[in-house]
């Protein structure tokens, strides 16, 4: 039986991934906290760099189960596979991604997979335009291009619980009602 927590927080760009897993690290005990940002090779040949990067990490979670350690990831292989799909890289991911899910579903943690989302999409203006957002390669940071990611999310949030729900808590949470009210929410989800 599970005594650790692993969550993944997901989102497009500008949808609070940054400042809630940051909440979550010093709000929860003993929880690790992790922030990939994938390979920045987008040719064929980044796929198997990519590959090897998450099979290597999938890896060193189960080797961490049932260690009374939580662990939160601020992207994971999910990122890699909606990249892909919005054509951001030159080679797909969906079988690789399909395998990952099936493998952390199977990991004896208590498992929380949260799309973070904007229902109103014009607050990504605002939020991308801060200073002190960090650059992507590959995500422009233009609402357009938030709101493509976010519809992509979204998708993956339902087909993440349409697969592994039973075993895979899945949450979609609206960032727009400010940050004390998404604390909240997150909270409320992991308590």
């Amino acid at each position: 039986m599970a005594n650790s927590k692993l969550i993944i927080v997901e989102g497009p760009q500008g949808a609070g991934k940054t400042t809630i897993t940051d909440f979550i690290r010093h709000k929860i005990p003993y929880t690790n906290l992790y922030r990939l940002s994938g390979s920045s090779d987008s040719s064929p040949s980044g796929k198997s760099k990519s590959v090897e990067m998450y099979t290597d990490l999938l890896d060193y979670i189960e080797k961490l189960q049932n260690k009374s350690i939580n662990l939160l990831f601020d992207r994971t292989f999910f990122t890699e596979a909606i990249y892909c799909r919005l054509g951001f890289k030159e080679f797909t991911y969906d079988e690789e991604f399909d395998m990952y899910l099936d493998r952390l579903a199977s990991f004896d943690f208590d498992i929380y997979y949260i799309t973070l989302y904007l229902s109103d999409t014009d607050e990504f203006e605002v939020r991308l335009a801060r200073d002190d957002k960090a650059i992507n390669k590959y995500a422009h940071f233009s609402k357009e291009s938030s709101v493509n990611q976010q519809n992509a999310y979204l998708k993956m949030a339902d087909e993440v619980e349409e697969k592994h729900g039973d075993t895979i808590k899945v949450f979609k949470v609206d960032t727009c009602g400010g940050l004390e009210e998404t604390k909240k929410k997150i909270l409320e989800i992991l308590s």
